[in-house]
């Protein structure tokens, strides 16, 4: 069978299985396989004020990374909003990140724009992609790959490889790589977020909570003092017996009201139907939720009381 494509949303184009989507998540759930994830921007940040210059402008604590050393920051907006996300390795003289679909030019524009007397450079680096691997297939790895981080996803990792370089392991699919991120119950930036998802309401995602004076850090450090996120991350369980899945942004109903949103869905291997979703901090964690016409229960990623990232253990 030929290889099927995502035909719209943010992942258009890559590649959504390749004959066998749940044979694929098997897979990446036993550490092979190797995923073109093409569409993320690369961006190359150079120049001896790099680290403290990204330091001052994002939520994480970059400006004593090591090299070789990984992180994830965010760009909040002055209330504290998630505009951006960079993951990123100081390597060479450089910090190399990348970013979610779309977001390249406005991240790099934005970062270009405040340089302002700082000795950096930014670049985006569409000789580049990004692949993800499984940790039994790292050794087939090309030799010009940048090792990038650890992947909260099925305990893989991230490279930067030069833009269509033959990958050799087995080949998964968007489908298989999504289906394990959701059961993982880990957000991607404006899938499972809108434009007034704030930090504390993902589990304080790249953020360093000691870190100051940085754009929207009053409102991160007050929310996260008073343990009362407005929304909280939550993994829905969906009903199996409908054929369909969500559409990313339906509204999340309980009772007559709407109380947030669905992220990203998909079918896993095992649990079936899953997606995440941002519902109210008030809903009750035992409460089913409806979907359209389908049903979902749900499973905290994000304590309603304290704002911190959590799997409770029941």
């Amino acid at each position: 069978m030929s290889d099927i494509l995502v035909d719209s949303g943010i992942d258009e184009g890559l590649v959504w299985h390749h004959g066998d989507p749940m044979r694929e998540q098997r897979t990446m759930a036993a550490g092979g396989g190797q995923l073109r994830l093409s569409n993320r921007p690369v961006l190359q940040v150079s120049g001896p004020d790099r680290l403290p210059w990204l330091h001052s402008l994002t939520s994480q604590h970059l400006e004593g990374l090591a090299e070789g050393e990984s992180a994830t920051a965010l760009v909040l907006d002055p209330n504290g909003r998630i505009e951006h996300v960079l993951h990123g390795v100081e390597l060479d003289g450089s910090f190399w990140a990348w970013t979610e679909p779309g977001r390249g030019e406005e991240l790099a524009g934005w970062l270009d724009r405040m340089r302002f007397m700082m000795r950096v450079e930014v670049s985006l680096r569409e000789d580049l992609e990004l692949v993800w691997t499984g940790r039994a297939a790292v050794e087939g790895t090309p030799e010009a790959a940048v090792a990038v981080r650890s992947s909260d996803i099925a305990e893989g990792r991230e490279f930067f490889v030069p833009r269509g370089t033959d990958l050799g392991a087995d080949p998964v699919g968007v489908w298989a790589h999504e289906a394990l991120r959701i059961e993982a119950g880990v957000p991607r930036i404006g899938i499972d977020t809108d434009h007034k998802t704030i930090p504390n309401e993902l589990g304080l995602l790249g953020t360093h909570l000691e870190k100051r004076c940085y754009r929207g850090q009053e409102t991160v450090a007050r929310v996260h003092t008073l343990g009362r996120p407005p929304r909280r991350l939550v993994q829905l369980h969906l009903d199996g017996s409908m054929e369909s899945l969500p559409a990313q942004g339906q509204p999340i109903v309980h009772g007559e009201r709407e109380v947030g949103f669905v992220g990203g869905s998909q079918r896993h291997h095992e649990l079936g139907p899953i997606a995440l979703g941002l519902v109210k901090r008030n809903v009750p964690v035992e409460a089913s939720l409806l979907i359209g016409d389908i049903s979902a229960g749900q499973e905290a990623l994000v304590d309603p009381e304290v704002g911190l990232h959590v799997r409770p253990r029941l």
